[in-house]
């Protein structure tokens, strides 16, 4: 039971002003000691879940890590609008053996006539390449090679069939690693640089045609020529989509970026 001790040299006014005075000031603790828990409560959830996104975010990193890559990721690679797989190479190296090692008949060879261009492969798998695909792959071989870097719109793709590409060489003539003579007859096609970033189901990152990319991805960044930096852009990109950065910046061609506002 609560107890009331009055000042007899007071009067009862005086009391009750005073006992009035003392709740006010316990009234502001309270509400006092009531905002600093509510403010540390706040702060521990904001721990918690900064704690849970940091969790969230290596367990990503993690399954990233631990996926199993398939044989195409070591080079250029895109899955067309249609479903056909086109692979690139990266270099004179990975150019020699995805024309001698991934090539099979009924599939398209894709490449241009300017130096230091991939080749890209489009894999049949037995079915029909359609004109869209032939169309994608066409982009991507422009895309990926040297016109991107010096800022050209376009480039000169042909395509043919694997058995037109071969290391066989006029007497006294050699063809060095990455290089192939075409003979025959050689398929133009119009193309453009288009290029866009993408994660899809299997959490890989996919570069290619825009196109293709939205046909296969969930989340993507379309990308133009401009002078923002491999690893700048990445950056960006991971925000966007995920993965890694190594990732994206492997996907990327050569030269300057710019992220095409969508």
């Amino acid at each position: 039971m609560a107890r009331l001790v009055l000042d007899l040299t007071k009067s009862i006014e005086e009391n009750a002003a005073a006992y009035f005075e003392k709740a006010k000031k316990i009234k502001k603790k309270i509400e006092g000691a009531e905002k600093a828990l509510n403010d540390s409560i706040r702060k521990l959830h904001e721990l918690e879940l900064k704690k849970e996104k940091i969790t969230l975010e290596k367990s990503k990193q993690q399954k990233l890590k631990e996926r199993k890559q398939e044989w195409y990721e070591k080079f250029r690679w895109f899955v067309s609008s249609e479903g056909f797989l086109a692979v690139g190479g990266r270099d004179a190296t990975s150019n020699e053996i995805v024309v001698k090692k991934h090539t099979e008949a009924n599939d398209l060879v894709f490449h241009t006539d300017m130096a230091g261009s991939p080749f890209f492969v489009v894999k049949s798998e037995g079915k029909a390449i359609g004109e869209k695909t032939k169309e994608e792959t066409a982009d991507a071989t422009c895309t990926f090679s040297r016109a991107w870097k010096l800022g050209l719109q376009a480039s000169s793709v042909f395509y043919v069939n694997p058995e037109q590409v071969s290391k066989k060489t006029k007497a006294g003539e050699y063809m060095g690693k990455g290089a192939f003579m075409v003979y025959g007859k050689t398929n133009y096609i119009g193309n453009k640089v288009n290029l866009a970033v993408g994660i899809n189901k299997s959490q890989q990152i996919m570069s290619g045609p825009v196109d293709a990319i939205k046909a296969n991805c969930d989340k993507y960044v379309v990308l133009i020529q401009g002078d923002e930096k491999s690893s700048s852009v990445a950056k960006y990109i991971q925000h966007k989509i995920g993965g890694t950065i190594d990732e994206i910046i492997r996907a990327l061609p050569s030269g300057g970026f710019k992220v095409k506002k969508q």
